[in-house]
């Protein structure tokens, strides 16, 4: 075994053994907290330590919870009768977001793991409790499900020591778990205020990874740029593939950054040319991995012992300040030399491997890193973009990227709307983007629609050889991104409520001012008020070729206007709506838009 194989294993976190179920762990007493909500708080391994906690009132119906246990880890236990629960959302539930049992809920957080976070609703959409740790930094652990001994729904959160006291943010019941994580969005924006974010991180984006994942050229990446441009993008995402040993799918060759001759021979020079196309630049890093083929691995292998989760690399530990030094000066030269607009920061999840070894608290000196980083990018760009994804995206992020974007979905319409959707109930500065849309050449103009569709509540970016898809294919990016571009205030701005975690966000529904935006997904009533807004957008990501709704609000006279998914515009026989039921004839992967011209007659 070499010395460095030595380090890795003695760094290991050593996890104390797991009780089978919430009911068999040690007992403390309970006390009602909120509503039907029951707490309990101890310090685990310190049986002297007794917390106190006090519960205090905030703007917004909002309450804080304080729990003081004198600098020892602390368990603060919530307990709910289960009522008519549905489903629990948590950020990092993916597809698990019904209830699961409590000897299944289990979730490791911390600033770049995501945030500890819970919502638990019921049938009808509201909400039981919804609560955030008000610190979103420390490496945390929550349990969670169901208790079958105790018929409750428990929510169990480990922090650890700490010399202020751990405050809980709980929020009051609210029709929807959009609706209960909004006024926590609001406290979270004030105690971490959001980088800045400049209008073009809310354009679309043109970027390469689907497109030519590493067999990418500066010739290939310029003939993209034009026609991306004339779109409607207004950034360029250059992924990995651009730096020396970016081949195989690996990550064996990253850490010494520097182009690939043959693809980049002059880079700045490329960078220069894409901008004068009137695009932004960024450019792809994952500034903590570290590949035996780079020529700097053998001067920083005893900086990072612990392989990667990702093939062929290993990770730079963010608590040494050499390492940080080192990272802040890479994204630095990266952005001055290059001329580039930002970085996609990738990969910096990878650094929890590090997390409960018991050498300091990774998240903590994630902080330290990413303020440094920030602030030294932001002397060579005051208008900088900075794109991170999930899971690294919360509350705590904000300050450190002004780019939300989904995990990786390829050609997922349904996983790019529900992560889109995910990420935005907690969001509190940057824009939400989705992953990158893809689909084939031979795909009809309707999934071309449906991927744009499924990323409409985001900024929207793509991924397709531009200048290689079918015409008919450029039409419908074109009509959409037209549309997109047209409504970006609402999609983006106004007030969002996509419903149950649970059933996947079928029906979407943005409104601001007098008017409301509708994307349906499924087979779906849409209710039209026309006594509440004046215009509907009525967005068909369904397979049907009608949408079904139910006009309130007195009904009347409409214009009315159908397109199809490649844009073209359809018969629009429709003048009048009264109240009640019907169907509207609008084509699979199409839009109409409904406009009041007279009230009821």
């Amino acid at each position: 075994m070499t010395q460095q194989q030595q380090t890795a294993q003695t760094r290991q976190p050593e996890r104390a053994p797991a009780v089978v179920t919430t009911a068999h762990a040690a007992p403390a007493p309970v006390e009602p907290l909120l509503d039907d909500v029951s707490i309990a708080v101890l310090s685990p391994g310190h049986p002297g330590v007794r917390p106190a906690w006090e519960l205090a009132s905030l703007p917004d119906g909002l309450r804080m919870l304080s729990v003081r246990a004198d600098g020892v880890p602390v368990e603060i236990r919530l307990s709910v009768p289960l009522g008519d629960a549905a489903g629990y959302w948590q950020p990092e539930g993916g597809w698990r977001r019904t209830l699961v049992a409590d000897w299944e809920g289990l979730s490791r957080v911390s600033l770049i793991s995501g945030p500890a976070v819970g919502c638990l609703y019921e049938h009808s959409g509201a909400t039981l409790l919804a609560f955030a740790a008000a610190d979103p930094v420390p490496e945390a652990t929550v349990r969670f499900g169901v208790s079958e001994e105790n018929d409750t729904h428990v929510v169990h959160l480990s922090l650890p020591a700490a010399a202020e006291p751990h405050r809980l943010l709980l929020a009051p019941r609210a029709p929807s778990v959009a609706a209960a994580l909004r006024p926590l969005r609001t406290w979270f924006a004030a105690a971490h205020p959001p980088m800045p974010l400049p209008d073009t991180a809310r354009l679309p984006v043109y970027s390469t990874w689907y497109a030519f994942n590493q067999d990418v050229t500066a010739e290939a990446v310029e003939a993209q740029a034009g026609p991306a441009a004339a779109l409607g993008c207004g950034v360029l995402i250059l992924d990995d593939g651009w730096q020396r040993f970016g081949n195989g799918r690996g990550y064996a060759g990253c850490g010494d950054w520097e182009p690939d001759p043959a693809k980049f021979p002059d880079l700045a020079g490329h960078v220069a040319r894409v901008r004068d196309r009137g695009l932004r630049y960024l450019l792809w890093v994952a500034p903590l991995l570290l590949g035996p083929e780079a020529d700097c691995h053998d001067h920083w292998a005893s900086a990072a012992p612990v392989p990667a989760t990702v093939p062929g690399a290993s990770v730079l530990d963010p608590r040494r300040p050499d390492v940080r030094r080192h990272v802040v000066d890479l994204c630095v030269s990266l952005v001055r030399e290059y001329g580039v607009d930002g970085l996609k920061l990738d990969f910096l999840d990878e650094a929890a491997v590090y997390a409960g070894d018991g050498a300091g608290d990774v998240g903590r000196a994630m902080t330290v890193l990413l303020t440094e980083v920030r602030r030294a990018l932001e002397a060579v760009r005051p208008e900088l973009l900075l794109e991170l994804r999930q899971p690294y995206v919360g509350p705590g992020m904000t300050p450190f990227g002004n780019m939300l974007r989904s995990y990786d979905c390829p050609a997922d319409a349904t996983a790019n709307r529900v992560r889109t959707l995910d990420t935005s109930l907690l969001a509190v500065g940057g824009a939400v983007h989705s992953d990158m849309v893809m689909w084939s050449r031979s795909a009809p103009v309707e999934t071309v629609a449906r991927q744009l569709i499924g990323a409409l509540h985001a900024v929207p970016q793509l991924s397709v050889r531009l200048d290689e898809v079918p015409p008919e294919h450029l039409a419908t990016v074109r009509f959409w991104l037209g549309r997109w571009l047209l409504h970006r205030e609402l999609l983006l701005d106004g007030d969002v409520e996509p419903g149950r975690p649970d059933e996947l966000y079928p029906l979407v529904v943005a409104a601001r001012g007098e008017e409301c935006l509708v994307s349906v997904h499924g087979d779906r009533v849409v209710e039209l008020d026309f006594a509440a807004y004046r215009g509907f957008h009525l967005v068909n990501g369904s397979d049907r070729d009608r949408l079904m709704v139910e006009v309130t609000g007195g009904g009347g006279r409409v214009a009315a206007r159908v397109h199809g998914p490649d844009g073209r515009m359809m018969n629009d026989p429709l003048s009048h709506l009264p109240e009640g039921p019907r169907s509207l004839a609008v084509p699979r992967g199409g839009l109409v838009s409904l406009v009041l011209t007279e009230g009821p007659r």
